[in-house]
C-alpha cells in the first residue's frame, strides 16, 4: 500500500495512512466483488469472469 502512495508522489507515508488506504481499498474491492458475483449469477454462471469485474466497476 505504501508503494502505491509513494509511486504517485508521496515523499513519506505514515503507518496510519497505509492502514486507512488498505481499509478503503478492501471495502471498495468487496463491493466490486459482490456486484461481479451478482452479474455472473444473473448470467446463469457460477464462475466470475473478467467481463463481470469490468462491468461491476462501471
Amino acid at each position: 500500500m505504501a508503494r502505491i502512495l509513494l509511486n504517485v508522489g508521496a515523499n513519506r507515508v505514515s503507518q496510519s495512512a497505509i492502514d486507512a488506504f488498505n481499509d478503503v481499498l478492501t471495502q471498495k474491492a468487496m463491493e466490486i466483488a459482490e456486484r461481479a458475483v451478482q452479474i455472473a449469477k444473473h448470467s446463469g454462471r457460477k464462475t466470475v469472469h473478467e467481463g463481470d469485474i469490468k462491468l461491476a466497476v462501471k
